[in-house]
């Protein structure tokens, strides 16, 4: 590293102890800088109309980040040890480029608000791609469920064959879970949709900097209003998105469980495409379902951001240094966690239901709370029709076409209300 922004002349800077300080920011900064550049152009735009650069001026830096917005999204500029930061970075390019100019531009900012502005931009666009992606997921569950309404399949609790379901009702339960899981991933992207921008070191600075164009040109929804919330809230806000994503990965973890299980060779009621699969380095006759177990384990990811993340926060208010990790806890959260979504609405287009195999799953005992609502609707006590229904003779006769229609409790084979789920999921988009 060649120069740091807070060098001063006769300062001695110690090389281990500032690969200790700077640590992986230079590598993590990659996804970040882009958004600090945009940042940039916006502070430059309000040091105009504060009368600090002149519009020439302004211009001027505007072309030189633009550029280098360019370099870095071809790969012809790319963060390394030369420089501390993102921050130093793009700093560094704009004297190297504008002299006397480009020294203008960290006038009334602070690199604690440059990382919270920047952080909270990428925040929001993994917010909503996540969102996109567990709306596009939930999409597809629907549009099965109204296709293979009579597909019966075993429903199971305690992993033991309980009650007839159907492939409509698998499909309609994880339909509902990632409409929910968009919902709230939408709804946290609103929630930390606030510009910290011009809070400085967290204490203001004694310029009347105009943070209401700031947070209009970057596209926020309000302004963070006090300086030193926008310090407490760092870590605060990465938690919280961090909590969104991991509640659609929860229910990935849950529909891979079952695909896992599906896909088996007990069950044999899914096939998967075998682009889903792998092969054993050892046994030629192995076809191992890689994708969706990654998939299954993709949430310890985010739970070790999370408790990174949540364990960083025991600091009083003010900025301090031990924050910096929480860029590398989001990085790698968000990185798996939208890797394995991104994959998801292909996947459930693509499984094949073995209808032969679900149909010979159905045993006559999953007749049985069937017969004990059917006797108790007719107005025998329900504990004397729980008693009645548990002798097997009573199961006789019943298939699970017609115990699926005569399902009509809301929610269930008989009454899915798709139109419902439906309606919940076209508002999201709007």
């Amino acid at each position: 590293m060649s120069n740091v922004l807070w060098a001063k002349p006769g300062m001695d800077i110690d090389a281990d102890i500032q690969r200790f300080l700077a640590g992986d920011d230079v590598i993590l900064d990659r996804e970040f800088i882009r958004y600090d550049i945009r940042a940039s152009a916006a502070h430059a735009e309000g040091l105009e109309r504060i009368g600090i650069l002149t519009a020439d001026e302004r211009v001027a830096i505007a072309r030189e980040l633009e550029e280098l917005d360019a370099d870095v999204a071809a790969g012809r500029f790319v963060l390394d040890d030369r420089f501390e930061d993102m921050h130093s970075a793009i700093e560094a390019r704009l004297i190297e480029r504008l002299g006397d100019v480009g020294k203008k531009i960290h006038t009334g900012r602070s690199r604690n608000d440059q990382v919270l502005v920047a952080t909270r931009l990428w925040l929001k666009d993994r917010l909503s791609h996540a969102a996109a992606l567990c709306h596009t997921a939930a999409g597809v569950a629907l549009e099965r469920a109204a296709r293979e309404g009579e597909l019966p399949l075993p429903g199971y609790t305690h992993l033991q064959r309980a009650m007839v379901s159907s492939a409509a009702m698998w499909w309609a339960g994880w339909a509902e879970a990632f409409i929910d899981d968009a919902d709230r991933l939408r709804g946290t992207a609103r929630w930390i949709d606030a510009n910290p921008l011009g809070s400085a070191a967290g204490y203001g600075v004694n310029l009347a900097l105009d943070r209401d164009h700031t947070t209009a040109a970057l596209g926020f929804g309000r302004l963070q209003v006090a300086a030193t919330y926008a310090q407490l809230s760092r870590g605060k806000f990465e938690l919280a998105a961090l909590e969104a994503l991991g509640s659609a990965l929860l229910d990935l973890r849950r529909l891979a469980w079952d695909l896992s299980l599906f896909a088996s060779a007990e069950y044999t009621f899914v096939r998967l495409p075998a682009k889903y699969t792998t092969g054993s380095s050892l046994m030629p006759n192995k076809r191992n379902p890689d994708v969706i177990e990654l998939m299954r384990g993709v949430y310890a990811s985010v739970a070790a951001a999370k408790i990174e993340v949540e364990q960083l926060l025991s600091l009083p208010s003010g900025y301090h240094r031990d924050l910096q990790y929480s860029k590398g806890a989001i990085v790698h959260g968000f990185g798996r966690g939208l890797a394995a979504l991104g994959l998801l609405p292909d996947l459930l287009r693509a499984l094949e239901w073995q209808p032969e195999r679900m149909r010979a799953a159905i045993e006559s005992s999953m007749y049985a709370t069937d017969l004990a609502v059917e006797l108790s609707a007719g107005g025998m006590p329900f504990r004397d029709a729980y008693q009645q229904a548990a002798d097997p003779k009573q199961w006789a006769e019943r298939d699970p076409q017609g115990s699926l229609e005569a399902r009509v409790s809301p929610g269930a084979a008989g009454d899915l209300r798709l139109s419902v789920l439906a309606a919940r999921w076209s508002s999201l988009n709007r």
